[in-house]
């Protein structure tokens, strides 16, 4: 890990051992909420998680000021069912959106054409209404609720406002920036003011808009950024900062290698990729001087995570996870583990850093408990609070953690499901029952397959693996009839003879002082109307 990296590390430690005490200065009426969750935003993608190519002095900040969770877990590798999981407080397999909304299952995946061995389970398709999500938690409590960003959760009848939140600003069924990240955005639910604004800014000025009108009542934003989703864009200006950049500290030969079955990225230095991370963190600063100017700092919770992991395999093949494999899709830490920053303004001399396994269920019970609101166990019944782990005490460090996801992903992801559980993880491929067993936590423990070595630990979590995918219903994927080994044979090899060697091809030409993506670098240079 580099230096950086190491250094804060030391700082949290310091501060870790300072105090063994939390000092509680609970605010007189009810505090605000602030939570902001990245699309697609990769667990060493910041500067404060061990980037040394992606500068994110504001999410570094927030970072410090808060509490650190170094073992925090997205509830899924993909996005619609992670952010289901956040409002609902269930697993997926529980609630039921197990794939992106959109995505093909059944019969149906044979149109892809990846001739695939299994026909992915079905799904459910929104966000199920008979759920209390959080945002309807608070409204309840008489918060003032707003959302600004990706959704994602269904489409008519099932936007923000028809699950609790008062104010939506740009949230719709879409998963990514339809009209890119420049305006006109192509949105329903945000009108354009300006050609060439650009979408995150907006987002984090809306948000900061909502905080100013309602300063003197409680609230719960939600501010749910498009970036760093594809497409990836940014302006000239942040490009030409990175590319010189990357050069300064060097290309590397090559920028990718072969998973089992897509090229993954295996270098930070995609200048493009670089700038959308750091508009993603200028607009984060804008909201939390917001809150400053507002006189709000002190009195509002702060939740900064990720749905999923960076996208390092289809899509844009945008960062690099290492030393974590795999990525968004997959099924290895990369495609799950995230920064995980909570900040307790009123919770003096609380803990840094924390490496107890947490996963974004836990927020739910979570936020009411800080907010000293009645939680809702029938509801959140997959999430527990952490707010013992903020005050320096101890929680349940045996539960078990299951993710599911019956699906083939875009990015290389196979049809599997975790359970994790007291540092041991155990990951179960639907295809043919093989199994691998990981040791937690290490950064590189998915290449250390050790089920081998530990038979008995394997079929304990195996046991209990089905018993709960039993227990909640789970839909688990059919055997495709129509497979044909030849045909899949030969897709494969294309993606490896033909794939890869473009791949490096395209990340030299980003990298080129002469790349230019189109006249006006994807409507950035569009200001007038």
């Amino acid at each position: 890990m580099i230096k950086k990296f190491f250094l804060v590390f030391l700082v949290f430690a310091f501060f870790s051992c300072k105090s063994k005490e939390t000092i509680v200065d609970t605010p007189k009426k009810k505090p605000n909420v602030l939570f902001i969750l990245v699309d697609d935003l990769g667990y060493h993608d910041l500067g404060i998680t061990g980037s040394n190519f992606y500068e994110t002095p504001h999410v570094d900040k927030l970072a410090v000021e808060g509490v650190m969770f170094t073992n925090g877990y997205a509830a899924s590798r993909v996005c619609s069912p992670s952010r289901a999981s956040i409002m609902t407080g269930k697993f997926t397999a529980r609630h039921g959106i197990t794939d992106w909304i959109g995505a093909k299952a059944g019969t149906d995946w044979r149109l892809r054409n990846r001739h695939d061995k299994l026909l992915p389970a079905n799904y459910v398709m929104q966000l199920p209404q008979e759920d209390i999500t959080i945002a309807e938690a608070f409204k309840n409590e008489g918060y003032k609720t707003f959302f600004a960003g990706k959704w994602h959760l269904g489409d008519k009848g099932s936007y923000p406002e028809d699950h609790g939140f008062d104010i939506n600003k740009g949230g719709f069924h879409r998963g990514g920036p339809s009209g890119g990240f420049f305006a006109p955005f192509g949105n329903p639910k945000l009108k354009n003011k300006q050609k060439g604004e650009n979408l995150t800014m907006r987002l984090a000025n809306e948000t900061a808009d909502f905080i100013t009108q309602h300063k003197d009542s409680s609230f719960f934003a939600f501010l749910s950024f498009y970036a760093v989703h594809a497409p990836i864009q940014t302006t000239q200006a942040k490009w030409a900062k990175y590319r010189t950049k990357a050069d300064s500290i060097g290309l590397a030969k090559t920028g990718y290698t072969m998973e089992r079955i897509l090229p993954i990225r295996t270098v930070q230095d995609n200048p493009v990729y670089a700038g959308l991370v750091e508009t993603m963190d200028d607009a984060v600063g804008v909201v939390l001087k917001a809150l400053k100017d507002n006189g709000l700092e002190d009195h509002t919770i702060v939740v900064f995570t990720s749905d999923n992991g960076g996208v390092a395999s289809g899509d844009n093949y945008a960062t690099s996870n290492l030393p974590l494999r795999g990525g968004k899709g997959y099924q290895w830490e990369g495609g799950i583990k995230e920064p995980f920053f909570i900040k307790v303004p009123w919770l003096k001399n609380s803990i840094k850093t924390s490496e107890v396994p947490v996963v974004s269920t836990d927020l739910y019970p979570t936020l009411l408990d800080l907010s000293n609101l009645l939680l809702i166990p029938e509801q959140h019944m997959d999430g527990i609070s952490l707010k013992p782990l903020l005050e320096g005490k101890k929680i349940d460090e045996k539960r078990s953690l299951y993710w599911h996801y019956p699906h083939y992903g875009n990015q290389g992801g196979e049809p599997s499901s975790i359970i994790q559980k007291e540092g041991w993880k155990l990951i179960h491929y639907w295809e043919d029952g093989r199994e691998e067993l990981f040791k937690l936590p290490s950064e590189e423990s998915d290449s250390q397959n050790l089920i081998a070595q530990h038979t008995e630990i394997a079929k304990k979590l195996r046991k209990e693996l089905m018993m709960w995918l039993e227990e909640v219903n789970a839909l688990i994927p059919v055997t495709d009839t129509e497979f044909d080994v030849a045909k899949r044979e030969k897709y494969l090899q294309n993606i490896k003879n033909q794939k890869l060697p473009n791949l490096e091809k395209q990340r030299l030409e980003v990298l080129s002082p002469n790349f230019k993506p189109n006249e006006d670098w994807w409507g950035s240079q569009l200001t007038v109307d």
